[in-house]
């Protein structure tokens, strides 16, 4: 899988992907996260990427100039399914749709920032739009980090346990169990008997009814 990122500020992603399960998933070939600089496609001579907005009213819009040269540059080398734009006003992200993204072999994710980016690029190159949730940050930059993540881990080979990610939170609309390791005891606080029987039956029964009840008292929506 491919993943290209643009940014306007490209060094707030510098790091993010050079460490544990990414860095992994990179170094094995697995998983390519490219990030593009927004201003290395502005032919301003001071890198410019936004204006004014038309009509007037407070914040800088990134402008459809420079977007849709990036765009249209990477879009000469392959084809992608989907063209993403981070932005609070986009369909709320959830674990069915990072199971169906990480199934996709192309992806550009946009990032916005200031104002937002020229309605004109929405119209025509954006295919989804995308919230991490109902509030505001600086910039996509963040969201597209943790878009990346959550899709990148669901690649088969990444995960030293392949089934590790079918049990996470969501995936059936529950959430997960509670866990424990060692030691067995921590200041009279026992691990419960059945995760030590090793009966792999009673395990499994007591980690979904587990997994019911704990969805039942925090997310009840989800069981709708």
């Amino acid at each position: 899988m491919r993943i290209d990122i643009i940014s306007c500020v490209p060094r707030l992603l510098d790091s993010y992907f050079d460490h544990s399960i990414l860095k992994r998933a990179k170094d094995a070939g697995l998983a390519e996260v490219v990030i593009h600089d927004l201003r290395d496609y502005s032919e301003n001579k001071h890198r410019q990427v936004d204006d004014y907005a038309f009509g007037g009213g407070a914040g800088m819009v990134l402008g459809i100039e420079p977007i849709a040269r990036c765009i249209r540059h990477l879009q000469s080398f392959r084809t992608y399914e989907e063209i993403i734009y981070m932005t609070p006003d986009g369909d709320v992200f959830d674990q069915k749709t990072a199971n169906r993204l990480s199934m996709t072999k192309n992806l550009i994710i946009l990032c916005g920032h200031y104002k937002g980016i020229d309605e004109r690029v929405r119209q025509v190159f954006i295919t989804k739009e995308i919230s991490i949730g109902d509030y505001v940050l600086s910039g996509g930059e963040l969201p597209a980090a943790v878009i990346s993540d959550a899709i990148i881990r669901l690649i088969p080979g990444v995960l030293n346990d392949e089934t590790s990610a079918l049990t996470d939170s969501f995936q059936d609309n529950l959430l997960a169990p509670p866990v424990y390791t060692r030691p067995a005891q921590f200041e009279g606080i026992k691990v419960p008997d059945v995760l030590l029987s090793g009966h792999e039956k009673k395990i499994n029964d007591w980690r979904l009814e587990q997994s019911i009840k704990r969805t039942q008292e925090r997310r009840p929506d989800l069981l709708k």
